[in-house]
């Protein structure tokens, strides 16, 4: 059955309305107590399952991603261990790693995972892998063991 230019048009008008509508626009971004159930999550899946296992998963898996979140493994001398966004990070000693105003990134991470063992790192700014933009963020992140366990939030 062959449909007509008109119900192309008709419907694709309407798609596209629904689109631009923003409906949902608000839930493009994870918020700050998705990002803590995250890393929650994903303390409990390496316990579970293993290291390995688990730094495969948040890499290259599906489950510990939804819009602009995703699960980051470092350990304390700040080699990332598992990049949820960029999977080409992983395994490379990123201590110096610096934001476009000079943060210490990582060395800001391993500094809060040793003094305090978890909480957010503020006011720093990173590659959106959603928008391709780089936006202000802000990490939670929990210390397991020797490694660090963070997701971010985009502002």
């Amino acid at each position: 059955m062959k449909v007509s230019g008109f119900l192309k048009a008709f419907f694709g008008a309407i798609v596209m309305s629904f689109m631009m509508s923003g409906v949902g626009h608000a839930a493009d971004q994870g918020t700050s107590a998705e990002a803590e159930a995250m890393v929650k999550k994903a303390v409990a899946y390496i316990k579970a399952n293993g290291a390995e296992k688990a730094y495969e998963e948040f890499t290259n898996g599906k489950s510990f991603k939804d819009r602009d979140l995703y699960i980051i493994v470092y350990d304390l001398n700040g080699k990332n261990l598992a990049q949820g966004a960029n999977p080409k990070l992983v395994g490379k000693d990123l201590i110096g790693l610096k934001d476009p105003d000079g943060k210490p990134l990582i060395q800001m991470f391993v500094d809060l995972a040793k003094s305090k063992g978890k909480g957010w790192v503020e006011g720093y700014k990173f590659l959106n892998p959603v928008s391709q933009k780089i936006e202000g963020k802000a990490m939670y992140l929990e210390r397991v063991g020797e490694t660090l366990v963070g997701c971010g939030i985009y502002k």
